[in-house]
């Protein structure tokens, strides 16, 4: 009886088991699987870590040969962006560069700049044009953005430009809204003054200063730059204006020589 009964108890344990995989659902039969699947993964991943050990260390230096290979090759591709990016740069001065001579009336010759003097950094600057490009002293240099300075010194095949900020260069300027005329002068600490201008003229901060009629070294309407204060101490009862050039001398690569 008791076989019996424990036979009965087999088959119905089948037959559960072949309606729970039948009529459950896929998704139940799925939650089985994976747990099964997991069960069984652990003792495989128990044998096959020493496996993966022994692996590395036997192709470490072949991964490292090739890591190192690589890394060079990566490094050769950055510098040859870096110079890519450069050559773009220098592409764009050189096409605003050309864009403002062609705007010129001018007889213009364009230099490079290949020197400056760390002790007077926004003093002055040496260009590789000279006597044989038909650069003379006293000729205007400037960019698109406006006036950079003269020429000082010549030679050959080179010359020291003195530039607007050094306080040996002065040049005669106008204010553009209101008209007002003085006089444009270097301070060595990256701007620049204005004087002589009368004391009820009219010059509001952010007033365009450019390079006035009555200058004997640059043509006139060029710009110098934008004032930004005014300086009125009972020290110094006169006015001045404090100017800010137009061109960034810190990023000055290429210039314009006025000729003619």
């Amino acid at each position: 009886m008791f076989r019996i009964n424990r036979k009965n108890l087999i088959y119905l344990c089948i037959l559960l088991a072949v309606f729970v995989l039948l009529f459950a659902g896929a998704r139940s039969f799925h939650v089985v699987q994976f747990g099964i699947i997991k069960a069984t993964s652990i003792p495989i991943r128990i044998l096959s870590f020493p496996l993966n050990e022994i692996k590395k260390v036997l192709y470490y230096h072949r991964t490292f040969d090739e890591y190192k290979r690589l890394k060079e090759e990566v490094d050769v591709l950055r510098s040859r962006l870096v110079g890519l990016e450069e050559v773009i740069r220098e592409n764009t001065r050189l096409d605003d560069l050309l864009k403002f001579k062609r705007e010129l009336v001018y007889s213009s010759a364009v230099a490079n700049v290949i020197g400056r003097n760390p002790s007077y950094w926004n003093s002055t600057m040496i260009i590789d044009r000279g006597v044989d490009d038909g650069i003379r002293q006293g000729m205007p240099v400037v960019n698109a953005a406006g006036v950079i300075g003269k020429i000082a010194e010549v030679g050959s095949d080179t010359s020291k430009v003195i530039l607007l900020t050094d306080p040996q260069f002065s040049i005669a300027a106008l204010v553009q809204g209101p008209r007002e005329s003085g006089l444009v002068s270097g301070t060595l600490k990256g701007v620049c003054r204005m004087r002589y201008i009368r004391t009820n003229a009219k010059v509001d901060i952010g007033d365009k200063v450019i390079t006035s009629k009555l200058s004997l070294s640059f043509p006139e309407g060029l710009l110098i730059g934008e004032i930004i204060a005014v300086n009125n101490g009972s020290k110094n009862p006169a006015i001045e204006y404090v100017v800010e050039p137009a061109v960034a001398f810190s990023q000055i690569e290429e210039v314009l020589v006025i000729l003619k």
